[in-house]
Formats: structure tokens, sequence, C-alpha cells
């Protein structure tokens, strides 16, 4: 595969039935104005890049000093739960400390099943009046059946509302705050932490909700806006002369720089939280969320105590690889057993090598240990190493 293509593929709710009419986004017409190659993806029909950019020039791009991409993310499920109990719902049903969040933090969390599977990865944000959440497109439905299961049953004072027509871009790169700056000037964006968010008029468009967040490992914004207001909003963030369109293709790439996940990819409801690596979503030994647990799933992974039960397998970073190893490539040991298999890989254009993520055995996930992947029948030597696979540029407010 050429540098500058990508394979986009979701697995997961609703995805799979092509005979389904795919939704098209406000910015459909934008979209196709700008050039965008548009593909299945979630259920809607999205751009995978644009004519005269191309996925390799859009990821580049979003890396560049003093620069930025705008991607529409509109797919992507947006939730507000209302009522006194939400928080405690909602601590049910995700590993994450809730409760804690002062209004406009944010964190990354993990929806949980009873067997100890992830649901889904999401973004959760105290609002002040109201808890914001935002899920995976491919997973938002059947996010909302899994919440509805328990929602009925439990007697709390809680409240469930999809936004199903809100709109959402993300602004991400180096340069994005200074664009969304000019836009939205009341916003002081020097003490805006990543992972905290609030309400604002961004060009003229009141209550837009802007979350210093992002799926790049860059620094970045996620907007929220009404359909009616969406091409405008675009239009003036692409306006800014840091500003440029990308696609689903550098999203991927982006991403797996950055060592996220894809859900569907490399989680699914068959992995825990302690496979995943993603530990740090629940806090440490000490913290509230070990020790008291409550949430779906929590005793088959955690003991009593809040320790870590042993799993059989790691997800990690691979690398060290001629060629690019993709989803379901087999990973063997040195003396040719099969330990795992790649989940995600690809080229990353910024550390110009081919990278990789997916589940290996324990026994052989420590970083340095060597492996072999079965690459169109050709076995490759490769590394564990540790993710992720090029620096992340989080903005984190002076002190």
């Amino acid at each position: 595969m050429a540098r500058n293509t990508v394979r986009v593929a979701v697995r997961g709710t609703r995805q799979a039935h092509t005979e389904e009419k795919l939704v098209k986004t406000s910015f459909y017409d934008l979209h196709k104005s700008l050039g965008g190659k548009m593909v299945p993806f979630a259920g809607y029909e999205l751009p995978v890049q644009y004519d005269g950019l191309g996925v390799l020039k859009e990821h580049l791009h979003t890396r560049a000093p003093n620069s930025a991409s705008l991607f529409d993310v509109s797919h992507m499920g947006q939730i507000k739960w209302h009522g006194k109990d939400a928080v405690k719902f909602i601590e049910k049903m995700v590993v994450g400390d809730i409760a804690s969040l002062k209004p406009g933090e944010g964190r990354l969390s993990l929806i949980m099943n009873e067997q100890g599977g992830i649901v889904d990865d999401t973004v959760i944000t105290n609002a002040g009046d109201h808890i914001y959440m935002v899920v995976n497109g491919a997973c938002k439905f059947k996010d909302m059946d899994h919440f509805n299961k328990y929602l009925s049953a439990s007697g709390l004072d809680v409240q469930l509302e999809y936004l199903a027509d809100q709109q959402l871009v993300a602004l991400q790169g180096k340069g994005a705050a200074a664009a969304l700056s000019r836009l939205a000037p009341a916003v002081d964006f020097v003490k805006l932490n990543f992972m905290t968010g609030l309400v604002a008029t961004v060009a003229g468009i009141p209550n837009c909700r802007i979350t210093r967040c992002g799926y790049t490992g860059e620094d970045g914004f996620e907007i929220s806006v009404t359909p009616e207001h969406a091409v405008t909003l675009a239009t003036r963030l692409l306006e800014q002369p840091e500003v440029k369109p990308a696609g689903l293709g550098a999203r991927d790439s982006l991403r797996l720089e950055a060592g996220l996940c894809l859900y569907g990819n490399d989680l699914d409801e068959s992995v825990n939280p302690v496979e995943a690596n993603l530990v740090w979503t629940i806090g440490g030994p000490k913290t509230r969320r070990r020790k008291e647990q409550g949430f779906l799933g929590a005793s088959t992974f955690l003991e009593a105590d809040g320790k870590l039960k042993p799993v059989q397998r790691k997800r990690v970073g691979i690398a060290g690889m001629r060629a690019p190893a993709r989803g379901h490539t087999e990973v063997l040991s040195k003396d040719g057993a099969k330990i795992g298999e790649i989940t995600s890989g690809g080229f990353s254009p910024n550390a110009n090598k081919p990278i990789a993520m997916g589940f290996v055995a324990t026994e052989h996930s420590a970083e340095g240990t060597e492996v072999q992947l079965n690459i169109r029948g050709k076995l490759t030597p490769a590394q564990v190493v540790k993710m992720p696979h090029f620096p992340t540029d989080y903005y984190r407010a002076p002190n």
C-alpha cells in the first residue's frame, strides 16, 4: 500500500449493514465542494481524504508547527445525562471517578459489561447542570441500549438525552488554539487545560460546546454545534490560515502514532481494562474507584482490595518490522509459537517507519521483547515497544 493511502475499517454496531441508507452529516455538501472522497463509516458517509491533499499531507499538516486540521466527527454519539442521580448511575456503568469532576472537567473512561468487557470508550464531562458524554459512532446505539437496560431497573432519578442532530467537529494541531481564539475571543485558551470544556460563542454562533480534547495526540478541540449553524462554523474555521480539512485516513494514522485505541479493532467486549493497558482510567491502587469499585464487571479483573488480577494477554506497541503489519497479523515468539495478533497497524509518517499495536501473551509483553510477525506468509522480526509511537503534545495550562 502506498504511504498516502489508508484502509479504514470499523467493526461495530450498524457498520457492516451496507444495505442501510448512509447518514449524511450537515457538512456533506461542504466536503464534496472541498474534494472529499466519501466512504461509508459507522453508518455515515464521511470523507476519507481530500483531493489535492491526501492522507499523507493531511497527517503531516496536523502535526506541523502553527498548523491545524478540521475533521468532521459528527458520527460520534453525544449524550446529556440529567437528574440528581446521574453521576451515581454513570459510575455503575463506567470505571472512572466521575463524582470528583469539577465543572468543566472531562475524563476518558470505559463503559463496562458484567463480564468485565469494554462496551465502549467515552469522554465524560461535568457540564455543570448535566453530564455531557461522547461515545463512538459505531457503538452509540448499542451503548444506549446497554444504558437503558440498567436504567429501567435502577430506580434512580436519571434521564438520558441523545443529541441526535447535534454536529461535532474536531480541530486538531499545534495551531488549533490560535485559529479558534480569533473566532471565540471571549475564551481564555491559555487557561483552558486539555480535557476541560465550556460553552461559548464561536464565529458569532452561541451555545457551542468546546472541549479541549482529541484523537490525534495533538492539542486540539472538539466543538459541538447545532445543524443550522454547522456549515458556518466549519467555513469560518477553514478560513483561518492554519486550518485545512482532513479525513478519516489521517485520523486513523494519527491516532495509531499516538497509541490510541480504535474500538472494534483494539477494544471490544472480550477485552478488559487490565488486558488493554487502560487501568489508568480507573485510577491507582489507593483511589476510590479501585477501593470501592461498584461498576459492572469490576470483580472479574480486580481483587476486593483493588489489586489487579492476572491476565493472559496485554495490549502492546510493536515496531521494527520492515513492512506494515495489518490487523489480524499473527505475532509469534522468537521460537515460532503464536503468542498474539496485531489489532491496528500501518505506516507512521512522522516516525517514518511501520508501527502497530496488538495483544500478546503477558509473558511476552515486556518492552524490548523480540517477536516475529507473519506478514503475508513471511516471518519478519519486530519488537515490543512502548507507546505512543510518536510523542504526544497535549496542552497543559501554566500554573
